[in-house]
Order: C-alpha cells, then sequence, then structure tokens
C-alpha cells in the first residue's frame, strides 16, 4: 500500500459545531474525494448496538437452508429487493464486462415505509422499481426490527455526509437535502461464503464496478478477501478494516453532479488468498436520491474554462437499466 493514502477521518468535530473543526473536516473529506474517492469515518455517532443487531441477524438469516431463504427471493430481476441467491447477480457488468456470477449472496431492501397510497411513488413516471415493496422473511424473529433500526441510523449518516459535502464543495449546507427527502437509497447485507470450490476464471467475490448512486456506507469486516480500490495509476490496493468506522465511498452519480470533481473509483471484493478463506459478512448502504432528480453540474464545478462534461439526467434514468443488466434469474429452491 506505499504510496496510496486511505483516510479515516473522525466525525466529532462537526458534531461539536465549532466552525474551524467543521471546516478541518469539510477540507479533509475534499481531499479524500478529489483524489480517490473513498475514505473511512469514526465518531459517526451510530450505535454499537445498531450495527450488532444488524450483523446478528443478517447472519442468522444466510444460515438458514436454501429453500427457506429462497421463500423471499428477489420477486423481479429489476427489483433491487430481498433475497439474491448465489449466482444471480454479475456486479462487472456496470463497467461493461462479462465474467462469471459473483461468488456471494445477498438480501437487499429498499425505503421501508413508502406510502401505499401516493401515486408519486407508485405510478408516476420513474417510480418503479425504486419503490417496490420490500420482502421480510420470518425467521429469525428480530430481523426486520433490526434492519428498520439500521436503516433509520444509515439516514442519520447520509444526511450528515451530504452536509458536509455541501461544505465541502463550497455550497449551502442543505443543498442536497430537497434530492433526500425523498430518498431511494437500498441496504445490502452481503454473505461471501467461505469457498468450497476453487473461483472459475476472473470470479471474484464482487467483480470490479463502481456505485451507481451518490455515495455508499459500507460496514465491513476483518477477513481474508475483502474490498480493494484501484488507484490511478490502475493498481490494487487492499481497504483498511475500521471496526469502530464506516467507508464512504463516491458513486457515479454524485461524479456527475461534481463535473468529474469527486471520483467515483472501480473497487472489488477479492477472493481469500488462504485457500477457500472465511466468511465474510459486508453490510452496504447506497445513498440515491428521489428518482426525479435531475442531476446536471453543480454551479461551484464550472467555469468558463470548466465546462460541464455530462447532460442532466434524471436519477431513474441513469440507474435503472445499468442495474438490471447485472441481475440473472434466481435459481430454484433447494
Amino acid at each position: 500500500m506505499s504510496g496510496f493514502a486511505f483516510p479515516i477521518i473522525d466525525l466529532a468535530p462537526w458534531f461539536s459545531g465549532d466552525e474551524v473543526g467543521r471546516r478541518q473536516v469539510a477540507d479533509r473529506v475534499r481531499a479524500a474525494c478529489e483524489t480517490i474517492g473513498f475514505f473511512a469515518v469514526v465518531g459517526h455517532r451510530v450505535p454499537a448496538a445498531t450495527i450488532e443487531a444488524m450483523r446478528s441477524t443478517s447472519r442468522a438469516f444466510f444460515d438458514l437452508p436454501l429453500a427457506q431463504k429462497m421463500k423471499v427471493a428477489r420477486p423481479r430481476p429489476e427489483q433491487n429487493r430481498a433475497y439474491h441467491a448465489e449466482g444471480t447477480e454479475t456486479l462487472a457488468r456496470l463497467a461493461g464486462k462479462e465474467t462469471l456470477a459473483d461468488y456471494k449472496e445477498l438480501f437487499a431492501i429498499g425505503p421501508p415505509d413508502v406510502p401505499a397510497d401516493d401515486p408519486w411513488f407508485h405510478r408516476l413516471p420513474g417510480a418503479y422499481p425504486n419503490y417496490a415493496a420490500n420482502l421480510w422473511p420470518d425467521q429469525p424473529a428480530a430481523f426486520e426490527a433490526a434492519w428498520r433500526a439500521y436503516w433509520t441510523a444509515m439516514e442519520d449518516l447520509q444526511a450528515t455526509i451530504c452536509h458536509i459535502f455541501a461544505n465541502a464543495l463550497d455550497l449551502p449546507e442543505t443543498w442536497f437535502d430537497r434530492a433526500l427527502t425523498r430518498h431511494c437509497s437500498m441496504l445490502r447485507a452481503l454473505n461471501y461464503p467461505a469457498q468450497k470450490a476453487p473461483p472459475g476464471p476472473g470470479q471474484l467475490r464482487a467483480g470490479e464496478h463502481t456505485d451507481l448512486g451518490m455515495l455508499t456506507l459500507l460496514k465491513n469486516e476483518a477477513a481474508d478477501g475483502g474490498l480493494e480500490v484501484r488507484d490511478l495509476e490502475g493498481n490494487w490496493h487492499e481497504a483498511p478494516t475500521v471496526e469502530d468506522g464506516f467507508i464512504v465511498n463516491i458513486g457515479d452519480l454524485l461524479m456527475r453532479w461534481t463535473n468529474d470533481r469527486f471520483r467515483s473509483t472501480l473497487h472489488r471484493v477479492a477472493n481469500p488468498r488462504q485457500g477457500g478463506g472465511a466468511r465474510r459478512l459486508s453490510i452496504a448502504y447506497f445513498v440515491a436520491p428521489a428518482y426525479d432528480t435531475i442531476v446536471e453540474c453543480l454551479p461551484t464545478c464550472q467555469s468558463s474554462t470548466d465546462r460541464a462534461k455530462y447532460p442532466p439526467v434524471s436519477v431513474a434514468a441513469y440507474r435503472n437499466e445499468r442495474f438490471a443488466r447485472t441481475a440473472a434469474p434466481n435459481p430454484p429452491a433447494a
């Protein structure tokens, strides 16, 4: 990792109200976003008990027999919901590559409390599949409550990080609030099992890709075979495990919004280096603004000599078709 700086940023000064400390946090975040597009945060105020409940209930779900997990299988390829069995997702397709399916399984939800009678969430162009219904397993019994609590904690952290982004971009602190009021973010728990057979050619736990949304909040853990980030020279570096923190990375939408000032960086989840390796659980919250948000170059990211590089695009138009490419039909229950 020589020459590769992965900053770990303490958010405590941001919450302190001291303007000097807040400015220092924003400056460190801006520097990370303009270089590698990744950083870690500590001092985030997410309760440890909320994280542990999310981890324990997710592991318990993945330990269930496949037939039981398939009762809440993803209903349709374009819906990023419920259980995705091994062999049903290929993230490398987001980067225009074709590989064997990722060596993982996962469970996913979207916004958990969508108004049932509001046409904006259900019938207007672009609403589907961003607010499709969630499916909840019957077991473990504490699963839904734990996931809802974690979702709420991520919404709070999402707001904090986006306020810091606005500050770093010399925008009013609440600049992104309107776009996130009815956000269509996603929460996924990803189980990377110990590999019982050698991976096929080019097969990884998760193929190299950039994230589609605005940013990602990742809770990873120490285990062989984890997140790797590619630098500007094309070299891959293992991301640190920050046990009391979260990994944050920029997504494609924010890169477009900032006219490439903030970088959406290729990353992947590597295979274990020691044989089949150990099981690994990652929890990722993907921040996405409301589907009708128009993403166009921010006023502080363009000038007479640095014009907008991308045409305006809605969140729905950008995300929906690209994500559907990653899916394959669910296998039959075993």
